[in-house]
């Protein structure tokens, strides 16, 4: 059997799972294997997006109570990361249809949109926080659980990795909500679609940059903190 580290990912979409499993290989030292478990391929069944994320945390809800360290179903991972980005501070549920207003009004959740003055992206992020402990419910993230939360998105990452670090796309630091559509509209050589593979051939280049990553995005040395806490807890 490998002796790898086992690492569950809830988030929202796959091009996070690139900029996620990117950045973790800057953190940890050893190898690892990373696995998402939502959305699922295979059986997508609670979509995409951060409304996933939250039908997840609240299907969890349903059928576990206590400790995400206990949880079964995670049986086998050594930690579990649950990942929402920031500018999810300024949505709100209907934004996600009428099924998750009635979840989120039958079982008291936070309300969204819960966004703050940015800089420091890190209020919203705090606020976010709640929101998710909320979609959780009576079930608490325990000692091996890692809240990634990224700002504005995880596309801030792999563009402070990718471009020069004058571009004037990078001027709004933490606190552009617009970066993402941003990036398609770059001149074509240096254009990034959100698109799996267009993540994955920038992924090594946010490794190699992590350093710089984390001196222009706060949120991203926050991750790197948690991880390393959870992995001194194995």
């Amino acid at each position: 059997m490998s002796n790898d580290l086992r690492i569950g990912l809830v988030a929202e979409g796959p091009t996070d799972y690139e900029v996620i499993h990117a950045a973790l290989r800057a953190v940890l030292p050893n190898p690892f294997i990373l696995t998402q478990l939502q959305p699922e391929s295979t059986t997508p069944i609670l979509g995409g997006g951060w409304g996933g994320v939250a039908k997840w945390c609240y299907q969890t809800n349903l059928r576990h109570s206590g400790s995400l360290d206990d949880d079964p179903l995670l049986f086998g991972f050594h930690f579990l990361i649950i990942h929402i980005d920031v500018d999810v501070g300024n949505c709100d549920y209907k934004d996600y249809g009428a099924n998750l207003v009635e979840i989120a009004q039958n079982n008291n959740w936070r309300s969204l949109p819960c966004v703050k003055p940015c800089p420091p992206a890190s209020d919203t992020a705090a606020e976010l926080m709640l929101v998710i402990q909320s979609w959780l419910g009576q079930v608490n993230a325990g000692t091996f659980t890692v809240f990634c939360l990224p700002a504005q998105a995880s596309d801030t990452w792999l563009a402070t990795a990718v471009l020069p670090p004058n571009h004037s796309l990078l001027k709004g630091g933490e606190c552009d909500p617009n970066l993402e559509s941003r990036l398609e509209q770059l001149p074509m050589k240096q254009r990034i679609k959100k698109k799996t593979r267009d993540y994955q051939k920038h992924s090594q280049t946010l490794t190699d940059r992590w350093q710089t990553v984390k001196q222009c995005c706060p949120q991203a040395v926050q991750f790197e903190q948690l991880v390393l806490d959870a992995v001194r807890q194995l």
